[in-house]
């Protein structure tokens, strides 16, 4: 079996995995653990509908063509750049969070560009460059890296997860499209309101959760980020005392790394 071959590799030939972004917006409080920006999907979509989740989608071949005319495909390589442009677009288009470098744009503009860069009638890096943004794919921390082996998941995403700190909400919202409502939360107050039935999570987003529920506070968050290097999680189902779980690797700084598979949602 070459590696290509594997189940678990996101360009496995039987169902290669759709390259996708994650951006996990964090900012601290004055007394406090620090705050996370989640929305709520619309039921209508076609992945995790109903669920609450950190804004993010598909990589597209316009991401890739910004990450190489802007030269961060050639300083961080071609999957991990668009990656970073997908996160980064994905955050303007759902939350309405424009993270680049650049004269500060009025909340209005932001409100009513945004749209238009969801629904394609604006390109992107036209809007950029319009406006003299660059992108600040450095504001960006590498947290994880999520693709479920070929048996697993019918649907396949390769998830790359990013950081981005900020020192305020930022006007952060929802579409009203793809996503239907929103709020920042601590992660301690997420994983309960999910385990209260109040807002679903899927298996990445909960253990995505009690991860960050470790910290007490944005720096600290960041700096387990840089200390382990993402390393592509391809979750498993094994027996754990007679009974099947979904499991994932122990040495990537997850505190809980098994869940019951009867238990466990899935997208």
């Amino acid at each position: 079996m070459t590696a290509l071959d594997h189940p678990a590799h996101p360009e496995n030939p039987v169902n290669p995995a759709t390259p996708a972004a994650t951006l996990i917006l964090i900012r601290d409080t004055a007394d406090g653990p620090p705050l996370i920006f989640m929305q709520k999907r619309a039921k209508t979509m076609g992945f995790a509908a109903g669920m609450m989740v950190f804004p993010g989608g598909k990589v597209d071949d316009d991401d890739r063509a910004l990450a190489a005319d802007s030269g961060l495909t050639e300083r961080l390589g071609e999957a991990d750049a668009a990656a970073r442009i997908a996160a980064i677009r994905e955050s303007f288009e759902e939350a309405g969070v424009l993270l680049t470098a650049g004269p500060d744009l009025s909340p209005d503009m932001l409100a009513r560009t945004a749209p238009q860069i969801a629904d394609r009638s604006l390109d992107f890096a036209r809007f950029l460059a319009d406006h003299d943004q660059r992108i600040d794919a450095d504001r960006l921390v590498p947290w994880s890296r999520w693709c479920p082996p070929v048996r697993l998941e019918n649907k396949r995403f390769d998830a790359r997860f990013y950081l981005a700190r900020v020192k305020d909400d930022l006007g952060a919202s929802h579409d009203g499209t793809e996503a239907v409502s929103s709020l920042w939360t601590t992660a301690v107050d997420a994983l309960a309101s999910a385990d209260r039935g109040e807002g679903k999570v899927i298996f990445p987003t909960r253990r995505n959760l009690e991860r960050l529920a470790q910290f007490d506070d944005a720096e600290a968050v960041v700096a387990h980020a840089r200390a382990h290097e993402p390393r592509l999680i391809a979750p498993e189902i094994r027996d754990i005392d007679g009974r099947p779980h979904l499991t994932i690797p122990d040495d990537l700084g997850y505190p809980v790394t098994a869940e019951a598979l009867e238990g466990a949602m899935r997208g």
